[in-house]
């Protein structure tokens, strides 16, 4: 009796504790440590917002190194070109692919928006008479009248609009920053993402390096898979849309298509949102039997994506279920607007594996472990002695050789 009342109640465990049922004081562990990781989560959300002028050229240059490393390892393998020429050539011609598209939307945009204009100017004055002569039986002095509160509310507001243009000077110029640090990253991320990936883990302590390594070549995988089947699905869906706006001689089908392609990138709310307003212009174009014929073009093309594509391709690419993909753009877009809804889902498709192969489950197993991560930070062995310290205890077998010191 004396050793059973021993083993349940030791002498060293204060009766308040042995007082709190085991369940209580499981969930009290769980309890503190999700609140930690909640806190943590939200201070590195809070980081990421206020400095996201750099963050979000960062992930667009981990965007396009995925997409370009296929072109210049061809490069360098068919045309035998050397690593530098390689990557310069890659973003390049990134570079005269993105304005060639600008340029043509531009110019179909400058054709066609003063007849969609006029065309938009007939439609309201159809408007004005149905609310005249419909069934609403408003006056022409009544429609002035409402007119006029609105001409009033706009120029009560003229220092909004003031400050709303300092805002987009503003914006523009963080764009122009940003696309300069996305396409610097990017060359070198496509030169040097080895040796910086090398150096960054290199920071870490001994023992996780090689996991964090495997981890990282995943998630990296799952990143380009993401990418590529991305852009196959958006190029379907401006394709649709924009031969279907085409066929029935919507204005802009150029301009319409590429807001397609970019809208697409944004899972489950972009296209739709694009779509709209295809159909939009369509009607103020066209009228509404066009209208009607274009909505039935868009409502096709979604069904494609969704039944389709994203089961099919997206799903293999990320292995998210769709109930994840739309948490994931939610909680993006509230967190960081536009911008996070745009990042959400390849963010968690990373995170997912990584988590997952930290935990045991390797998604990727055809990779391999043969390709591990050296020590080296930028190639230099009193940087590389500072990390080994660091980190732990130098082993003379994981320093880098002569050769490795000569490069």
């Amino acid at each position: 009796m004396t050793d059973e009342t021993t083993s349940a109640a030791p002498s060293d465990t204060p009766a308040a504790t042995v007082a709190v049922p085991p369940s209580v004081q499981r969930a009290a562990a769980w309890s503190w440590r999700l609140l930690l990781i909640v806190l943590a989560v939200a201070v590195a959300c809070w980081l990421v917002v206020q400095i996201k002028v750099v963050v979000v050229p960062i992930a667009v240059a981990l965007l396009l190194t995925v997409l370009l490393t296929p072109v210049v390892r061809f490069l360098q393998r068919r045309v035998r070109m050397g690593r530098a020429a390689a990557s310069g050539i890659a973003v390049v011609g990134t570079i005269l692919v993105v304005v060639g598209l600008l340029v043509a939307a531009g110019a179909s945009v400058v054709h066609g928006i003063s007849e969609l204009w006029d065309q938009a100017a007939q439609g309201f004055q159809q408007v004005v008479d149905w609310l005249e002569n419909g069934p609403l039986g408003l006056s022409t002095a009544d429609m002035q009248e409402w007119l006029d509160k609105i001409q009033k509310l706009g120029s009560s507001s003229g220092s909004g609009i003031v400050s709303g243009v300092a805002h987009a000077t503003v914006t523009v110029g963080h764009i122009a920053a940003g696309t300069l640090i996305a396409l610097f990253c990017t060359f070198f991320f496509l030169l040097d993402g080895r040796t910086i990936w090398a150096w960054v883990v290199g920071l870490l302590p001994r023992g996780s390096r090689e996991h964090v390594h495997q981890a990282g070549r995943r998630g990296l995988v799952t990143l380009g898979a993401y990418t590529r089947t991305q852009i196959l699905v958006a190029a379907v869906d401006a394709l649709g849309i924009g031969i279907g706006a085409a066929v029935f001689r919507v204005p802009l089908a150029l301009p319409l298509a590429v807001l397609v392609f970019l809208g697409s990138f944004i899972p489950v709310v972009g296209a739709v949102v694009t779509g709209a307003v295809a159909v939009l212009v369509a009607l103020v174009a066209q009228g509404p039997w066009t209208a009607l014929f274009m909505l039935i073009v868009v409502l096709a093309v979604q069904q494609l994506e969704g039944h389709v594509l994203q089961p099919f391709l997206m799903g293999h690419a990320v292995s998210l279920h769709p109930v994840a993909v739309l948490l994931a753009v939610a909680t993006g877009s509230f967190v960081a607007g536009i911008l996070g809804a745009l990042f959400a889902v390849p963010f968690v498709a990373v995170l997912n594996t990584v988590i997952l192969y930290l935990h045991g489950h390797d998604k990727f197993p055809q990779l391999g472990y043969d390709d591990h991560v050296p020590i080296r930070s930028l190639g230099h062995p009193v940087l590389d002695r500072e990390i080994a310290n660091v980190a732990d205890v130098a082993d003379p077998t994981d320093r880098p050789t002569p050769e490795e010191d000569a490069r």
